[in-house]
């Protein structure tokens, strides 16, 4: 069960014994394959690749984007980051900061990541470039592929008067 609270995702975990893989040698496949599947991430959106972005996600899967589109269905996800590509995103490199794994079942992990957009030969995020995602994944037919994205910029609020 998942609920919006001020902002922040708050996901209760499955049943007692089987909110993990089963074993540490499943967590550690599964945790592998997060990292590929970001890597594949990484790569395509650095190639302007809207096919092989898309290809990370699962056929019926959804991305809301920083600005609150919403990308519904592996196609519409391909259309619309081919739309990004093509008009609003310069040939830039993914980079995350930091990123919190929490499986929620055995087949189902969420993953709370913050990251920015490097604009090559720049090595280090610019503050204004911050965002941080959840990302939703899920196991089937033994093999893992995001089902949900959700993007937000990192913002500060004003301090209150």
């Amino acid at each position: 069960m998942a609920a919006i609270v001020g902002g922040s995702a708050l996901v209760s975990a499955a049943e007692p014994g089987t909110a993990t893989p089963a074993s540490g040698s499943e967590r550690e496949r599964a945790l592998a394959a997060f990292d590929r599947i970001r890597e594949q991430q990484a790569d395509a959106w650095y190639r302007e690749d809207s096919a092989a972005f898309a290809a990370t996600f699962t056929s019926d899967a959804d991305v809301v984007t920083f600005n609150g589109d919403h990308l519904r269905t592996r196609d519409g996800i391909e259309e619309g980051m081919r739309f990004y590509f093509e008009h609003y995103i310069d040939h830039t490199r993914l980079r995350t900061v930091d990123e919190h794994v929490r499986f929620a079942g055995p087949d189902l992990a969420i993953i709370v990541r913050t990251g920015c957009q490097l604009e090559p030969p720049n090595t280090e995020c610019r503050e204004d470039s911050l965002s941080r995602n959840t990302n939703v994944l899920v196991k089937r037919h033994g093999r893992w592929l995001q089902q949900s994205f959700q993007n937000t910029r990192v913002v500060e609020l004003p301090n209150p008067a």
